[in-house]
């Protein structure tokens, strides 16, 4: 049987952040969660006025309070200054959604010291402020929810990726961790590993193979989803955020520690 769909509503006056918002997962999370009632605050980059804008559609769209929280999660100090920001504007954080991330391509030895070191500061480090700085607020409020996009390169190895690869698996460790710290109370923790998503990133792969290859971005697309989904199809943002929702609800209350994959049957095989 499929997972029960979110009652329309259930999320209604809880407070979730979602990193890395502004577009991709991350904006289809928020408006997964919006649609619940829950109120988001974004983060990420964009234009101030595209930002603003963004807020206001969510906001009209979904009837709850949508804002943005500037923050370049690469600076330990500004992820580290992150669910302050929100509970000095909320008074609480009920949901934290770790998606910002990064990569880089290329094989390693030939891969760059410093983009190592700013793959590993946005893909785990940035979670590991969040989360430490999220958890007192939750404990004190007895319920919280934390969800971490790795990636199915958190479950699996990859080639020409290694930072990425090395940094998901961390991430991985790292929600099984805090699950286990968590066990004993009403706080969850747990990881969505995507395959292939429609993204920004995505494409610029598409982009480059249909360079190397010579052939049209459509078939470089084609290609990539075929060679590492059985299903041949690309997941959607909102099928990922479909799954965030669902682990945000009291029927997901007993899912601890899980890394689920969203990859077409990748990791099946």
């Amino acid at each position: 049987m499929p997972p029960p769909t979110p009652v329309p509503g259930e999320l209604a006056g809880r407070v979730a952040l979602v990193t890395g918002s502004t577009d991709g997962i991350g904006l289809a999370v928020a408006h997964a969660l919006a649609a619940q009632g829950c109120a988001v605050v974004l983060n990420g980059f964009g234009e101030p006025q595209a930002i603003a804008s963004l807020c206001e559609e969510l906001a009209g769209t979904h009837g709850v309070v949508v804002e943005h929280a500037g923050a370049d999660l690469m600076l330990e100090e500004q992820a580290s200054g992150l669910v302050p920001q929100v509970l000095a504007r909320f008074g609480r954080l009920d949901i934290l959604v770790n998606n910002a991330g990064t990569q880089h391509k290329g094989p390693i030895e030939e891969h760059p010291s410093q983009r190592w070191r700013e793959v590993f500061a946005l893909n785990l480090d940035a979670a590991f402020h969040t989360i430490r700085t999220a958890l007192p607020s939750m404990r004190g409020a007895g319920w919280g929810r934390v969800v971490n996009i790795a990636s199915v390169y958190g479950l699996a190895g990859g080639v020409d990726r290694s930072s990425y690869v090395a940094s998901k698996h961390a991430l991985v460790g790292l929600t099984k961790a805090v699950a286990l710290e968590t066990a004993a109370t009403p706080i969850t923790c747990n990881a969505v590993c995507p395959g292939d998503v429609s993204t920004r990133i995505f494409y610029r792969n598409a982009k480059l193979l249909a360079e190397r290859e010579q052939i049209t971005r459509a078939e470089a697309q084609r290609r990539i989803a075929a060679t590492n989904m059985p299903s041949g199809r690309v997941v959607s943002p909102e099928q990922v955020a479909a799954l965030v929702a669902f682990l945000c609800t009291e029927a997901a209350g007993e899912i601890r520690g899980a890394a689920l994959p969203v990859d077409g049957a990748w990791l099946a095989r």
